[in-house]
């Protein structure tokens, strides 16, 4: 199993910046993909950005330009730096871990941003 552990989010004013890390543990095998995605209320989960071990991202055109996803391998650790936030960007942001066709997902953290 791989565990998940996420920390960053928070409330911040539009325009804001605020910057998600997510720790895995366990059986984290590689190579692998790492990631991030988003909940707003009423609407269904959403890919924000991906990045495999490689290197490769996909990156959702929404947040292109504005977020920027890294990651530290030796730490297997994910990181998602927010810039110019928004209020549509307001949503609990999920950590995903990806081998083949096995995920696991973090627990969730909340990112509020004010108008």
């Amino acid at each position: 199993q791989v565990q998940l552990v996420e920390s960053g989010g928070g409330l911040v004013q539009a325009g804001g910046s605020l910057r998600l890390s997510c720790a895995a543990s366990g059986r984290v095998f590689s190579p692998n993909v790492m990631g991030w995605y988003r909940q707003a209320p009423g609407k269904q989960r959403e890919l924000v950005a991906t990045l495999t071990t490689g290197g490769s991202t996909n990156v959702d055109d929404s947040v292109k330009g504005r977020f920027t996803i890294s990651r530290d391998n030796a730490k297997n650790t994910v990181y998602l730096q927010m810039n110019f936030l928004k209020p549509e960007d307001t949503a609990v942001y999920y950590c995903n871990f990806r081998v083949g066709l096995w995920n696991a997902w973090g627990q969730g953290t909340q990112v509020t941003v004010s108008s």
